[in-house]
């Protein structure tokens, strides 16, 4: 994209995740991805980040944070990742349902 600014980057960021939300909702396709799993979770975060960041469809390999944020830390993604795939279906069936608009 060629941002040099963390401002522009952050409205840049802004404008173009509401549009995919908006997309991603109102198509219907948010509920077609699987629910609770890693696979699910990539799928949603390469259509909401995939525009603006080249890495949104990996694991990464180094922390990030925005502003005070940090992210879930590096060394304990993997773990997290294995954790949500272990959820009962039950929390995560609840959760999707919870979520639509």
């Amino acid at each position: 994209m060629g941002i040099t600014s963390s401002a522009k980057l952050a409205r840049k960021e802004e404008r173009l995740t509401k549009v995919r939300v908006k997309q991603l909702f109102g198509s219907g396709q948010l509920f077609a991805f699987e629910v609770g799993t890693f696979v699910g979770l990539s799928a949603i975060h390469a259509q909401l980040f995939g525009d603006i960041y080249d890495f949104a469809v990996h694991i990464r390999d180094v922390n990030i944070g925005k502003d005070d944020f940090q992210f879930a830390p590096r060394m304990f993604l993997e773990q997290s990742l294995r954790y949500i795939n272990k959820l009962p279906q039950r929390i995560l069936t609840r959760l999707s349902i919870n979520t639509r608009i």
